[in-house]
């Protein structure tokens, strides 16, 4: 073995996001091979109450080994079909954007442009009736998706809701039980290497310093390492996506349980409502630009689905990215930076980390290596914004500037290459690195009143009975399955419901 690999990570923040990328190079890389330390500032900024993860976090409990069960039950955790959308293209309007696919393939084309030829036929039957995640979401009905491939329960995934201070402390004695060092102080200083301009150390609040060989970036809008070592910058695209703050709230919760959250258009931005076992996270992100910090706790107030828990937090956050992920001895994982909107913060984390251990380098570092993470990552952010934006840029409302400004706003070139394919004849490009496949963009494009010109030629080939025919057996199919489903309330109590002192901590 070269002498020269990486022995020493330094982790620079707190919460989720800093702790997911340490408990996850703690299990690989093993503490014999490589010491990794989280430098967890007791200053750092509030966090939300709950956080959120994709489907991708399957692979993050088979990396780690870590009981589904026993997880949920100890963050106060739920299941999560998608999210539900209102008020976005018009007042009124609500789709569900599902972690499962809109229908299925009857012949040679993609489903979609079956239900585009139905429809064009004057059938109004709203296409979200052909997704078994959908359906189950909106009936609060949730398991297990089954490993029978020849049943519509297979037909779907899911992610998770969890109370985020809890997923911090589930994910901090993971790492720590598998060698990873904590240090409660806060970093004053980055000193480095006049030669190279690589991080040489760091001074604490304590006047002691800290050493590695390679330092993480988690703080962050505070980039603590990355504004002493990134040469290129941030680049904001508030332009783009324009929330840049938020007020969260926990209320008790008093409804039924969803398996999934719920995102509301509001006049300067959007709120969300996210279950958790025996609370509710409820949060306002909204723009700074055109809405007061006052305004916007009195919005949410106004709204406000039950009693308060406790006091509203303030959040910050920039919509974009570095220019670069990775430069010299220092990576930046800004999961959390990124609009909310679609829950990406700790998927994020997942694939930086990932790409981290595949270009796993020297302590020399290999410029190569440097360059291909910042292109991979690169593009996959830009993919997960594209999806983002389209949320802003499709719509009709015209009820405040706010919106006004999102309708008429210049979007990238990716971006529009999506929307003119898609509005010609229904067919949805594909790029390299995209985490959110084709029926996450048609969900988008649909909900919010996109309907292409026309369809898939190829759709022509079956006659159109025979489609009607085919769509009414799986959508019966989909319903007479999903209510065999217990609902999601009585899958949490029989499979990890949280204990009271859990509930009510």
């Amino acid at each position: 073995m070269t002498p020269e690999h990486v022995r020493s990570i330094a982790i620079a923040g707190g919460g989720p996001e800093a702790w997911l990328a340490a408990a996850s190079l703690a299990r690989l890389l093993k503490s014999s091979f490589c010491d990794v330390c989280v430098i967890d500032s007791p200053s750092r900024t509030a966090e939300r109450f709950g956080e959120t993860a994709l489907p991708s976090f399957h692979r993050l409990n088979g990396l780690l080994g870590i009981d589904e069960s026993d997880l949920i039950q100890k963050t106060r955790g739920t299941f999560r079909l998608g999210a539900q959308f209102a008020d976005w293209g018009r007042m009124g309007d609500r789709y569900f954007h599902t972690f499962g696919p809109l229908g299925a393939k009857l012949d040679a084309v993609p489903f979609q442009h079956y239900w585009f030829k139905l429809r064009q036929a004057g059938d109004d039957t709203h296409i979200e009736c052909y997704s078994t995640a959908t359906v189950a979401a909106k009936m609060h009905r949730f398991a297990h998706p089954t490993s029978d491939r020849q049943s519509v329960l297979s037909f779907y995934s899911y992610g998770y809701h969890f109370h985020a201070g809890l997923l911090t402390a589930y994910l901090m004695e993971y790492a720590q039980a598998h060698g990873v060092r904590r240090i409660d102080r806060n970093v004053v200083d980055v000193s480095l290497r006049s030669a190279d301009g690589f991080v040489d150390g760091l001074r604490l609040d304590d006047g002691s310093q800290l050493r590695a060989d390679l330092y993480i970036d988690c703080t962050g809008i505070e980039s603590t390492l990355a504004r002493h070592v990134l040469e290129e910058g941030y680049r904001d695209e508030r332009h783009w996506l324009p929330c840049d703050r938020a007020v969260t709230l926990l209320c008790k919760e008093a409804t039924d349980l969803a398996p999934c959250a719920e995102s509301t258009a509001l006049p300067c931005g959007w709120r969300w409502r996210t279950p958790l076992q025996g609370c509710m996270d409820v949060g306002y992100a909204y723009s700074s630009a055109h809405l007061g910090d006052d305004q916007a706790v009195s919005a949410l107030l106004a709204q406000f689905p039950g009693a308060a828990l406790g006091e509203p937090r303030f959040l910050r956050f920039l919509p974009g990215r570095p220019a670069k992920f990775w430069e010299k001895n220092c990576l930046v994982l800004p999961g959390g930076d990124l609009e909310p909107l679609e829950s990406t913060g700790l998927h994020l984390v997942q694939t930086g980390i990932a790409r981290l251990l595949t270009l796993f380098p020297a302590r020399r570092y290999s410029p190569n290596d440097i360059e291909e993470y910042n292109r991979l990552t690169g593009m996959e952010y830009e993919r997960i914004r594209d999806l983002q934006i389209l949320h802003f840029k499709a719509t009709q409302r015209s009820d405040s500037p706010f919106w006004e400004q999102c309708r008429d706003m210049a979007i990238p070139d990716t971006l529009r290459a999506k929307i003119e394919l898609y509005s010609q004849c229904g067919r949805i490009a594909m790029f390299e690195e995209e985490h959110f496949l084709e029926d996450s963009w048609l969900a988008v494009f649909i909900g919010q009143n996109c309907l292409p010109r026309d369809y898939d030629p190829l759709a022509d080939v079956l006659e159109i009975d025979d489609v009607k025919a085919a769509l009414l057996r799986m959508r019966s199919m989909i319903r007479e399955s999903v209510e065999t489903l217990p609902t999601h309330a009585q899958f949490v109590e029989a499979h990890c419901s949280a204990t009271p002192s859990q509930v009510h901590a």
